[in-house]
């Protein structure tokens, strides 16, 4: 029996109200790409890039959208072409054998189920004429820019690029493309490529204003940043500005933005924005050694004390803690005042209380000074300060034993690693004197110490890594035993030779030892990757400690050597894990362990 009229209008508004508001692409799209004479290499860019080849990643289904996206891959391939160097290229994208530009996106097919793409690159063109002008003075523009040169969009910009950047560089701040003529011949497949500069008016620094939610004190920026103001313009100079201010450890955000409009007078304003890190940080450290037992640190931050953005760090560590020791430690305090001298130079003051207690000598040391540091770079810096020392001491060449000095430290680092937590390349340098003059009866000398690090990946981008380290001290002056014992050097344990009890190796002396007056240490690793997270680690350490103040002939020595795990921890650096053994001497008899955070050296 059929239904009346009223039943089946409605029933066929129904069905079309569904048909309307369900999903017409339920069958995934069937794509393809025909690229003949192109590279492997450019096939693969125009599928990873084109909005159809990966519309099933990109959530496109209704045909709507596969439409869309096939208009849109017209630009995209043409684009990519270009920067291929193929200028005369002919792109075809077909849904279901009908070309998509000819497609009205107000009658869109029910249904698309196959999308082909066909890209004919044609001949690849080579640059007729390549000009920039003007061009300021020594001003290099890339070599792909060049008559012969492949012509891609990429070479183009990177000249324009070079070319406003010139200018800038030479005072003319505010330098722009002017004009840029392209032409292709495709006769001749060729491209010719003018580019036309307006390097404007060659400015000097103006003022700088500071802005932002900061507590520092805007004298106390000015000081460090120091803006040149009346100087040649220079995008080097203000990065330069900028790199001062972050040295400080005082802010999170630091931003210096030029004006879009120069002064009158031919200066430059710029607005400098700042936030402020947190003004306190606490961080922790912990290693262990089976013989040494638990090494606790702590180090406490306070950032801009006084709102002249110095910087307060306090620290404390416990040593033996369940080791064959008694329990020592050391609580020392900085404080870094960035706004004292000039704008690459701070001032410091430094004091120390220590205790150490080892198998061979027991001393209590407090030293005050007062510095200043010039950083030459980011990467390079020297400082010195003036101060006195006070230790007492019992050793093998007695107990209750007193030193007094007037001391004046140099220190230089040089950091050329690319991590300081885990280097795969680059070097490091520390470079350290100490002349000490004796007060109340105590001698006088001086005290060096260097230690060089050397990284190499050869090649293997870090999955291979060569590492080598060497230590060398002397104290030269006074006799063995007219020097507090944390002056003279000993050899063994973590940071000399692993498999070593630690400063095992020193000067025999009665019954005792001694720490000797030289020291020269070596140590070697080879690291592999074996994951992205773990590596395996193989390492040899070798000690020589002497009584004079270069190493002779005669000199004590031991070596050890061992195999280690690394687990990456990301910004905290590798969790370490060594097992050593001695291989040479007499200072140890048996296996060692090693655990913290952060490669050995």
């Amino acid at each position: 029996m059929q239904g009346s009229r009223p039943q089946r209008r409605l029933t066929g508004w129904l069905l079309a109200a569904m048909t309307a508001l369900a999903p017409t692409g339920l069958m995934a799209l069937e794509t393809s790409l025909v690229a003949p004479g192109a590279s492997k290499e450019l096939r693969e860019r125009i599928e990873e890039t084109s909005s159809v080849t990966t519309a099933d990643s990109r959530g496109l289904d209704t045909p709507l959208e596969i439409l869309s996206a096939a208009l849109s891959d017209y630009r995209t391939i043409v684009q990519i072409l270009y920067d291929e160097g193929y200028f005369s290229p002919v792109v075809s994208i077909k849904l279901d054998g009908k070309e998509a530009a000819d497609l009205s996106t107000l009658s869109v097919p029910a249904q698309i189920n196959r999308a082909a793409i066909t890209v004919e690159t044609g001949p690849s063109f080579r640059f007729g004429k390549a000009i920039v002008q003007p061009v300021a003075p020594d001003t290099v523009l890339p070599e792909e820019f060049a008559p012969g040169k492949l012509a891609t969009t990429g070479a183009i910009q990177q000249a324009t690029s070079a070319g406003v950047q010139g200018w800038r560089d030479a005072g003319h701040a505010k330098a722009e493309l002017a004009n840029q003529t392209i032409i292709a011949r495709h006769a001749q497949a060729q491209l010719d490529a003018q580019i036309d500069l307006d390097p404007g008016r060659r400015l000097t620094f103006g003022r700088m204003f500071i802005k932002g939610d900061t507590d520092v004190k805007h004298r106390s920026i000015e000081d460090i940043a120091g803006f040149p103001s009346g100087e040649v313009y220079s995008p080097a100079k203000i990065q330069k500005v900028g790199t001062r201010l972050r040295r400080t450890g005082t802010f999170s955000v630091v931003s210096i933005t030029e004006r879009e409009t120069p002064n009158p007078d031919g200066t430059l304003d710029f607005d400098a924005t700042f936030e402020d890190l947190p003004k306190r940080r606490l961080t922790f450290g912990v290693e262990l050694a089976s013989r040494d037992g638990l090494d606790v640190t702590a180090t406490w931050t306070h950032r801009n004390v006084f709102r002249r953005a110095e910087r307060l760090r306090f620290e404390a560590a416990l040593r033996n803690i369940g080791g064959a020791e008694d329990l020592d430690g050391r609580i020392g305090l900085r404080l870094d005042q960035p706004d004292r001298l000039g704008p690459d130079d701070n001032t410091f003051w430094n004091a120390l209380l220590e205790r150490r207690n080892t198998e061979n000598y027991n001393v209590t040391v407090a030293s005050l000074a007062y510095g200043a540091r010039r950083t030459f770079s980011d990467r390079l810096y020297a400082e010195a300060s003036v101060g006195f020392q006070w230790s007492d001491a019992d050793d093998a060449y007695g107990d209750g034993r007193k030193f007094r000095y007037f001391i004046i430290p140099f220190r230089s680092e040089w950091d050329e690693r690319d991590s300081k937590i885990s280097a795969t390349r680059g070097f490091y340098l520390d470079a350290q004197a100490t002349p000490f003059a004796g007060l109340s009866g105590t001698e006088s000398g001086i005290r060096l110490f260097g230690d060089g690090r050397a990284y190499t990946s050869l090649g293997t981008g870090g999955k291979l890594v060569l590492a080598g380290r060497v230590q060398i001290g002397s104290v030269i002056g006074p006799s063995a035993d007219g020097v507090t014992p944390d002056f003279l050097f000993f050899s063994g344990g973590a940071g000399t030779v692993r498999g070593q009890p630690f400063e095992s190796l020193g000067i025999p002396v009665g019954t005792g030892i001694a720490g000797g007056k030289s020291f020269l240490g070596f140590s070697g690793e080879v690291r592999g990757k074996i994951t992205e997270s773990l590596s395996l680690v193989g390492f040899y350490d070798y000690g020589t400690v002497d009584t004079s103040s270069f190493i002779g002939s005669d000199a004590e020595n031991h070596a050890g050597a061992g195999l280690g795990v690394r687990y990456d921890l990301g910004g905290f650096g590798p969790l370490r894990f060594d097992l050593a053994y001695p291989v040479q001497g007499d200072t140890g008899n048996g296996l060692q362990f090693y655990i913290g955070i952060g490669q050995a050296f």
